[in-house]
Order: C-alpha cells, then sequence, then structure tokens
C-alpha cells in the first residue's frame, strides 16, 4: 500500500481544538488516532470485500466458460441429431415414392399407437 505521512496540523489551518482541558495537543493527538485507527478498518473492509469481488467474478468466468463448452457440446449433438433425422425422412421419403403404401400404412399406425400408448400412460399415472 501507500506509506502514510505524518499528520501536520499547519494542513488543517493551524487551529488546535483546545478540548475544554487546556491541553490541546493532547487532544488533538487522540482524535488523530482515533481516525487513523478508524480508516485503518475501513481499509480493512474494503480490501476483504475487494478480495470478496474477485473471488466472485472469478467464478463467475469459471462458469462461463463451462457454460460455453456445455453448449458447443449440445450444438454438436444438435447437428448430429439433424443429420439422423435427415436421414430417417430420406429413407422415409424412399419408401413413399417407391409405392410401398402397404408398409407406409403400417408406419402410420405404429406411430398413432405409440402416440396413444404414451397418453395412456401419462392418463394413467395423473
Amino acid at each position: 500500500m501507500s506509506q502514510r505521512r505524518p499528520f501536520d496540523s499547519s494542513m488543517s489551518g493551524g487551529q488546535q481544538s483546545s478540548g475544554g482541558n487546556g491541553g490541546g495537543g493532547a487532544s488533538h493527538v487522540q482524535t488523530h488516532e482515533m481516525v487513523e485507527s478508524q480508516n485503518d478498518q475501513m481499509v480493512t473492509q474494503m480490501a476483504d470485500k475487494v478480495r470478496q469481488l474477485k473471488s466472485i467474478s472469478i467464478d463467475i468466468g469459471d462458469e462461463m466458460r463451462k457454460q460455453n463448452s456445455y453448449l458447443g457440446g449440445m450444438g454438436e449433438e444438435f447437428d448430429s441429431a439433424g443429420g439422423l433425422l435427415g436421414g430417417s425422412m430420406k429413407r422415409l421419403k424412399g419408401l413413399a415414392n417407391a409405392g410401398h403404401n402397404r408398409w407406409m400404412c403400417y408406419i402410420i399406425l405404429f406411430i398413432v399407437g405409440v402416440f396413444f400408448i404414451c397418453y395412456a400412460v401419462i392418463k394413467w399415472r395423473s
């Protein structure tokens, strides 16, 4: 930290308060020491708060890096899922265009059956 300069009474206008007891110098020194003590306490408290804020900001930065990597992984997974769905759609279109209408009906009935079973299970649990 910075070095402190000793208190110079000339900086405060050169006036010393007598404190009502005729020993104005001692009272002034005690007041000065009390103010310095309070300043030291406030500096210590401020340093603690700065340390806490630094720790919080470091934690926020770490969390941001984790979340960014997580989101990057999710993006890759969605891309691969999109590729799988695209391949499935191509196969379904191929089935539809090949004239296998009977297979298409089976697939549609299977999908409707799965949705009906899921609906029944959800209603049964509620």
